[in-house]
């Protein structure tokens, strides 16, 4: 641990002296020291805010195919990596939960002196964004739900995530890739675009198992959301991949029921990981989004 930390550290350091000259491009990058875990993020654009946060067992590099995008569009889109995920490394005493997830997002708005964004969650990020507004829900100025759900964990699905932390336990976090891709993707994507399931297979290994057995431990006893979705006043959008089987459109439609407002946007031939697998209709979605609620 006191070695990946260091090298994280080290990391960090790098990265923010490498691009410490390019303010005209508005990318920063770099590692920010919150809630004793060191927190990997990436700032694109100098426009409205928007923070992304990526599911399980991912990293903010799910939307490196939005973060230009968006950023075109008049956003400054900031992703993180969850501690335990991709750059970030967190204590062995603190792997994380849902509070502390959502703690360290507030926190890196802070140290990036954002007081209000769009906050975004993907799968597990949608729990997390939850949790914020629960928190602080003065930090938003709009939600956007990813291929998520406000529901708890029944019973079988409780069972799954066990056996995956189980799994990562056992067999390392690599184990995992086979058991998520074939949810993330459809089965054409995986077969006439390759390169899509080994970009999500390379960001799944970054995962320590700590990450895997603590992000699998919130997703089986996350609270239950419903309540919470009557309480949001903020404009609200939902992107849901038409094939997604882990959580399916049934609850997105669920979810825009409840929030007051909210869109709905469903994306064909998309399953769980649609904001990467259809990254350009799901752009698309939250610009045109963005410009009816006068974002941008």
């Amino acid at each position: 641990m006191k070695h990946r930390l260091m090298t994280a550290l080290i990391a960090g350091l790098i990265t923010s002296t490498a691009h410490a000259g390019s303010a005209e491009t508005g990318r920063m990058e770099g590692m920010l020291s919150v809630n004793g875990a060191q927190i990997h993020y990436v700032s694109v654009g100098q426009g409205t805010p928007m923070l992304l946060l990526h599911g399980y067992p991912l990293s903010g590099e799910l939307f490196s195919r939005n973060r230009d995008a968006l950023a075109a569009a008049g956003y400054r889109v900031i992703t993180i990596d969850h501690r335990g995920y991709g750059q970030s490394v967190a204590p062995a005493s603190a792997p994380g939960d849902l509070a502390t997830y959502a703690a360290d997002a507030l926190g890196v708005m802070d140290q990036l002196n954002v007081p209000k964004a769009i906050i975004g969650g993907m799968s597990m990020g949608g729990p997390i964004a939850f949790e914020m507004w629960r928190t602080a829900p003065q930090r938003f100025t709009g939600l956007i739900l990813i291929n998520t759900l406000a529901n708890p964990a029944g019973i079988v699905e409780q069972h799954i995530w066990k056996g995956m932390a189980q799994k990562a336990s056992t067999f390392g976090p690599q184990s995992l890739a086979p058991e998520l891709l074939k949810d993330m993707l459809t089965g054409m994507t995986r077969m006439n675009r390759p390169a899509d399931a080994a970009f999500l297979t390379g960001i799944v290994k970054q995962a320590s198992v700590a990450g895997d057995v603590a992000g699998a431990t919130v997703l089986a006893t996350r609270p239950d959301s419903i309540p919470t979705l009557k309480t949001i006043t903020v404009p609200t959008l939902i992107i849901e991949g038409v094939e997604d089987t882990v959580y399916p459109p049934e609850f997105s439609m669920k979810m825009m029921q409840n929030i007051a407002g909210s869109k709905l946007v469903l994306i064909p031939g998309a399953a769980h990981a649609a904001i990467y697998e259809k990254a350009d209709a799901a752009n698309k979605a939250i610009i045109d989004w963005g410009r009816a609620n006068s974002f941008r």
